[in-house]
C-alpha cells in the first residue's frame, strides 16, 4: 500500500512522499469518522421518528384532527417497515464491516 506513495519509485518514502501518505491517511480517517457519525445520526433520527409516530397520532386525536390522525395511522405500517429496514441495514452493514 505504501508503494503507491513512492512517487520516484526508489523503494523508500522520502520526506515529501511520507507527508503525502500521512495526509492521505488522515483524510481517510476523517472521512470514515464523518461517515460513521452521519450513519449514527440517521439511525437515531429514524428511531426517534418511529417512537414519536404514535405520539403524533395521539396528539392529532387530542386536538380534534381526527382525519389527520386517521391518515397518519393509515400509513403507519409502511413507515414502520421502512424505518425498520433502514435501521436493520445499518446494523447489518456495520456487522459485515466489523468482520473485515
Amino acid at each position: 500500500m505504501v508503494d503507491e506513495y513512492d512517487l520516484d519509485k526508489n523503494g523508500k518514502l522520502d520526506e515529501e512522499e511520507r507527508a503525502i501518505y500521512l495526509e492521505d491517511r488522515r483524510r481517510r480517517m476523517e472521512d470514515e469518522d464523518a461517515k460513521r457519525d452521519a450513519q449514527r445520526n440517521m439511525t437515531w433520527f429514524a428511531l426517534s421518528g418511529m417512537v414519536l409516530y404514535p405520539a403524533a397520532i395521539l396528539l392529532c386525536s387530542l386536538i380534534g384532527m381526527e382525519t389527520a390522525a386517521m391518515l397518519i395511522a393509515d400509513i403507519a405500517n409502511i413507515y414502520v417497515v421502512s424505518v425498520s429496514a433502514l435501521v436493520g441495514a445499518y446494523f447489518g452493514f456495520n456487522a459485515i464491516g466489523a468482520k473485515k
